[in-house]
């Protein structure tokens, strides 16, 4: 539940050797290229390595489009797949700024794990990497001249970035490469902000708050395990982006509209309001709800996905929070439904993630063009489904962690189109499309520097 940190020196005592880690980043790397999730690869990797293996397999996949284009020029006929994978994993961490590794170390280990899987083709890999570090320079500008070297996207996926958002579309990409803050969330049952914190400082935690729109974040200044955490196995905390945190507070009514009439009340869900995660898994914003509201919803989460559901009712026993917890498809309402309507329903949407990149940097390299009109299919098939079921007054917030507008406000505007008793209610901060930039981020911490979150789109929904 941490950020990956940087493999230990193969030479320290009891770290595994350099190309062990090697090989398997580069089996990580095929796995991906294969169309198959970096998460669940690496949940079957060996405890004893997984930590280094993913501070690997992140670096190579941040810069996959290069290494795949400096290897083509070194050695424009394919190699075997295997070796092809340990020849851009080596390459990507060759690359100028990336390598934890002396070059000549990372090139022997590098060999000696082509050895013991191809050891014909050792020879080739050794001549391949060493002419690299001959020709770094020189390769590396040639190859930044290439859209999918220079920005490490699929050419579909800057394409659509520059369409949706043609000021701002390098500077995403750009974001998509830097390493993501480990952030938490302050469970208030058990602490408020200063007081967690100081907890934090107590243990040797630097962190700060991440800013008055977030009032439970708090922003580690390095990723930690959780079990370092104070009070964590307790419930004290929990890990979550910010820009997860909006979710809550904004289906909850605890944030007010800046569009309002005269008069208009917004009075936040009371005790004992129905209320309907539909796509739950893996728990972070059901678990939300329940602390915002101290634990008195009447909350019944649903996934589609049995196996990630165990995670929500995990999420909520870990916080002593309590709600009902289904598998179902959330579309197919005849068979879990039981005709009462809901006060409010969260919708956070299965989308392409494009907002959430540099936590997971495998998803640009997973995503097709044709996904996106899937999933915006699938999306507004929920919000068909889901609406009926919200009683005249109640609230939808639907929520993707995309930065795509297909899955955003193009995907709203046509449901607004669709369904004349819904409107969309505005706030001045904190909902529309967050940008994962420096630019559009809230003011982070006493120093005023802007706060960069991970990308989502929150539209509130409310039904006449």
């Amino acid at each position: 539940m941490s950020a990956p940190s940087s493999p230990k020196n193969p030479s320290s005592g009891g770290a595994p050797p350099l190309h062990r880690l090697l090989a398997s980043a580069a089996d990580a790397v095929q796995a991906v290229r294969d169309g198959h999730s970096l998460t669940e690869w690496l949940a079957r990797c060996p405890a004893e390595i997984r930590p280094g293996v993913q501070a690997l397999s992140f670096t190579v996949l941040r810069r996959l489009g290069a290494a795949q284009v400096v290897r083509a020029a070194l050695a424009p006929k394919n190699p075997p797949p295997r070796v092809d994978a340990l020849l851009v994993t080596a390459l990507a961490l060759l690359w100028p700024g990336e390598t934890a590794y002396a070059d000549h170390t990372l090139v022997d280990q590098a060999v000696h794990a082509v050895r013991q899987r191809a050891p014909n083709s050792a020879g080739f890999a050794n001549a391949v990497l060493r002419r690299f570090l001959r020709e770094r320079e020189a390769l590396v500008a040639a190859a930044e001249a290439d859209p999918i070297a220079r920005f490490n996207h699929p050419r579909w996926w800057q394409d659509r970035l520059r369409a949706d958002w043609p000021a701002e579309w390098q500077g995403l990409l750009q974001a998509n490469q830097q390493k993501p803050p480990m952030t938490l969330r302050v469970n208030p049952a058990h602490d408020d902000l200063d007081g967690y914190l100081a907890r934090l400082q107590g243990a040797g935690i630097a962190a700060h708050a991440a800013g008055p729109l977030f009032p439970q974040a708090v922003v580690l200044d390095e990723p930690r395990p959780v079990q370092a955490l104070p009070g964590f196995d307790g419930g004290h905390a929990s890990v979550q982006d910010a820009s997860a945190q909006l979710a809550a507070p904004l289906l909850l009514g605890q944030r007010r509209p800046q569009d309002l009439s005269p008069g208009e009340e917004w009075p936040e869900l009371g005790d004992g309001a129905r209320v309907l995660d539909a796509c739950a898994a893996p728990g972070g914003k059901t678990a939300h709800l329940q602390e915002l509201a101290g634990n008195r919803l009447d909350l019944l989460a649903l996934d589609a996905d049995a196996k990630r559901l165990a995670r929500v009712s995990q999420n909520l026993q870990r916080l002593n929070l309590v709600g009902a917890v289904r598998a179902a498809d959330a579309r197919d309402t005849a068979t879990w439904w039981d005709g009462r309507p809901f006060d409010a329903i969260l919708l956070d949407a299965p989308c392409s993630a494009s907002g959430i990149v540099r936590r997971h940097p495998d998803v640009r390299w997973l995503r097709r063009p044709d996904d996106i009109p899937s999933l915006a299919r699938i999306q507004a098939e929920l919000l068909d489904a889901l609406w009926p079921l919200l009683r005249p007054g109640g609230r939808l917030l639907y929520a993707t962690c995309s930065v795509f507008k297909a899955e955003g406000q193009d995907q709203i505007d046509a449901f607004l189109q669709r369904h004349g008793d819904a409107r969309s209610r505005q706030f001045d901060q904190g909902a529309g499309h967050l940008l994962p930039l420096a630019d559009n981020g809230p003011q982070d911490s006493a120093s005023g520097a802007p706060a960069v979150t991970d990308g989502f789109y929150y539209a509130l929904l409310q039904k006449s």
